[in-house]
């Protein structure tokens, strides 16, 4: 139970990684491969303050910010200087593994013995069930702490996706979504795409960033290598979400992106329970994403073959 507790709530966490992505690859048609370098940042920097005293809180914040930085650096290298989108994003992702080192001072910082945002779980727990450290769950018995935990990244999962999802109802959300469908159209309307762009590379970026932060504190370390590969993650995972939500609205895709990563880390921990080396794990992860960008289109050409046969 504590193996399923935790992948629900890493799952839940990378899904903030799900929103950013989805941001930059979906919603303006930007291929930002910083990601990698933006979710170190956010751990590294809110790692870096926490043990440096400044309220956990706060440190997150400011690793948002970090992570938006980034994200509209990559994009002034596009729009202002020209860089191809790829390169503007691979420039900035090597560089932040360096500036990741020297933010830490070294390659991984422990906060096991400092506070964290996820110590109001703790507080939580105490809310909800008391003095009772073990809980049953359909026979099984789970830490108090570890589903308190769940239920509160549940909660700034859910208000994050929510916050977006009002944010792209406004005008300016609408604008930038309009960006990703028919940039010379909206370029026509009067829009500065470039200043759209960089707006929004640097909510996605902060996004991720809040997520590096989290998984941090959750782990209760920063490491410089903490960013590698989870470009494919979300990737894997917006994919995955709109496959299951199967339309291109914005409140199916949000919500979407959080059952995707949610699923995509429930089908990485069944995989190592049943004895999967981790040493196999980014075989698998590629596995999976294959997985999840060809079988909606077998399954849609079945669905188009079954019609054609029935109406003949």
């Amino acid at each position: 139970m504590s193996l399923l507790i935790g992948s629900l709530t890493i799952g839940l966490i990378l899904s903030l990684l799900a929103f950013g992505i989805l941001i930059s690859f979906r919603v303006v048609a930007f291929e930002d491969l910083t990601v990698d370098g933006s979710i170190a940042l956010g751990g590294a920097v809110t790692a870096s303050l926490i043990v440096g005293g400044m309220n956990p809180y706060l440190a997150t914040l400011c690793a948002m910010l970090a992570g938006g930085i980034a994200g509209a650096i990559t994009a002034t290298l596009y729009t202002r200087f020209g860089i191809n989108r790829l390169l503007s994003g691979i420039l900035v992702m090597t560089g932040l593994y360096s500036i990741n080192l020297r933010i830490m001072g070294k390659s991984n910082v422990p906060l096991l013995s400092h506070n964290s945002v996820m110590d109001s779980a703790d507080a939580l727990s105490r809310f909800l069930f008391g003095e009772e450290t073990l809980i049953p769950i359909f026979g099984w018995q789970a830490t108090a702490r570890d589903i308190s935990g769940l239920i509160l990244i549940t909660i700034y999962a859910s208000l994050i996706g929510a916050i977006l999802y009002a944010f792209f109802c406004t005008h300016l959300g609408l604008a930038m979504r309009a960006i990703g469908d028919n940039s010379t159209m909206i370029r026509a309307s009067g829009v500065d795409v470039a200043m759209m762009t960089t707006l929004a590379l640097f909510i996605g970026n902060a996004l991720i960033a809040l997520s590096g932060a989290l998984i941090a504190q959750y782990q209760g370390f920063a490491d410089v290598q903490m960013g590698i590969g989870m470009l494919v993650w979300g990737v894997a995972s917006v994919i995955l979400g709109e496959s299951l939500v199967g339309t291109k609205k914005i409140g199916f895709l949000i919500a979407g992106a959080i059952m995707g990563s949610v699923l995509f880390r429930l089908l990485i921990a069944i995989a190592l329970r049943w004895g999967l080396n981790p040493n196999d794990l980014k075989l698998i992860t590629a596995v999976f994403v294959f997985a999840a960008l060809v079988l909606p289109k077998v399954f849609s050409v079945g669905s188009r073959f079954k019609k054609v046969s029935a109406n003949a």
